[in-house]
């Protein structure tokens, strides 16, 4: 089972598990197929199951994250309120996903709550590590301040 390869549903109940599986939705994507444009409605999270989607600030800005690996998530502006995508999703290659309704995995948290807490936490260390990894790279590529301007701006 994908689901249970993805440190984000590790540890959940089996049922909590089951249910997810029966509302989630096999797509198939080819190379340079958009999945979703930044500002659409986010309607929907997505689960990686083969090939690789590249996330993009904007419709065609900054690459922020690449998903090459089995059972990563993407798409999760529709699981912390936001109306819309954050940034826009590109398949890089062929890809099968997993597609995932918002408010139908909504209801699957209300039944089980201490697995929708687990999931939560487990999304808060999964968005937390993108985040230093996207600060990591951006520090690495960013030119370092001159003399002149190092301690100029607190």
């Amino acid at each position: 089972m994908i689901i249970k390869q993805a440190d984000l549903f590790y540890g959940l109940n089996h049922n909590f598990i089951k249910d997810l599986m029966a509302i989630a939705l096999r797509t198939s994507c080819v190379k340079g197929d958009i999945v979703f444009r930044s500002e659409e409605p986010a309607t929907h999270f997505y689960i990686l199951i083969q090939g690789c989607v590249r996330l993009r600030l904007g419709h065609a800005g900054l690459e922020v994250f690449t998903s090459c690996r089995i059972g990563e998530i993407f798409g999760w502006s529709s699981l912390i309120g936001r109306p819309t995508y954050s940034a826009s999703a590109e398949c890089m290659e062929t890809a099968t996903l997993l597609k995932i309704d918002r408010q139908q995995f909504q209801s699957i948290l209300e039944k089980d709550l201490s697995s929708g807490l687990l999931f939560f936490k487990q999304l808060a260390a999964a968005l937390g590590s993108r985040l230093i990894q996207l600060y990591e790279r951006e520090t690495k590529t960013a030119p370092a301040a001159s003399s002149s301007t190092k301690g100029a701006a607190v």
